[in-house]
């Protein structure tokens, strides 16, 4: 399959689908408590696409059931929201959302705490600023000139000095009329190999980085992938484009062209 580059006129239309996503997930993180469960996030996201107009990215995808992904401490990806999972006091969830809109998807993911950031154990602290730093370093990469596995190197390179590992089983991914498009970016590689970045390519850059072993195992549902040893993981994702400026963070409505910005 070829990859599919983007005009400007695509890119803008683009934006306005990441920013939908990046409002919906505002509202999911700040949604995010104690006794609440994974199903009430889903039922909150249904809410909002229906508010925006959008059409959700995720349902239906291959039989998936929901709108969102929910995936809590060990759960790396793909988490199934359930009205018996209950999220705790000092718990980690990562919420994936995509949308729909004018034809063009958007995807983004953040990972977040469950009750004050204080709370967490310090692994999970630093789980989280890690794999959050790894994706701005994956980020600054997204340039005409650079190479595929540039961003991988740079995400690689952080997460390992840092001592945890990151997930070689599901990478990141082309993005536009369809959510999963070429190239695969894997958060793994040697710096200046793969594919030449272009001007035009939108990809979605998302670094899922565990504790332990980076090694997975996918329950029986076909769905939630768990970290092998059970240890905690984290994940952050944006949609970005690769302009002639530099990389331009559709996700990140503090983002223009040139000027990716960061989250804090």
């Amino acid at each position: 399959m070829r990859i599919r580059y983007k005009s400007r006129d695509e890119i803008r239309l683009m934006r306005e689908a990441s920013l939908v996503v990046a409002e919906i997930l505002d509202a999911l993180c700040e949604a995010v408590a104690p006794g609440m469960s994974t199903w009430d996030l889903d039922q909150i996201a249904r809410s909002e696409i229906k508010r925006t107009g959008v059409k959700s990215a995720f349902l239906g995808y291959y039989d998936y059931p929901a709108v969102v992904c929910t995936s809590i401490n060990e759960v790396v990806v793909h988490g199934i929201p359930r009205k018996d999972v209950v999220m705790e006091g000092g718990d980690l969830i990562s919420i994936d959302f995509g949308v729909f809109k004018h034809g063009f998807c958007g995807d983004s993911a953040r990972t977040v705490s469950v009750g004050p950031l204080e709370g967490l154990s310090g692994e999970r602290q630093q789980l989280i600023e890690v794999t959050r730093d790894a994706l701005q370093l994956g980020i600054e990469q997204c340039r005409p000139g650079k190479r595929l596995e540039d961003i991988g190197h740079a995400v690689q390179s952080h997460v390992e000095d840092n001592g945890f590992s990151v997930v070689r089983s599901f990478v990141g991914h082309g993005i536009g009329r369809a959510m999963h498009e070429e190239p695969a970016v894997p958060n793994h590689g040697s710096a200046n190999r793969g594919k030449r970045l272009k001007s035009g390519l939108v990809i979605a850059v998302e670094p899922m980085v565990n504790a332990g072993t980076h090694e997975v195992q996918v329950l029986e549902d076909k769905w939630t992938a768990v970290t092998k040893d059970r240890r905690n993981s984290a994940h952050f994702e944006h949609t970005i484009a690769i302009t002639d400026d530099g990389p331009w963070v559709l996700s990140r409505p503090s983002s223009s062209p040139g000027e990716p910005g960061r989250d804090r």
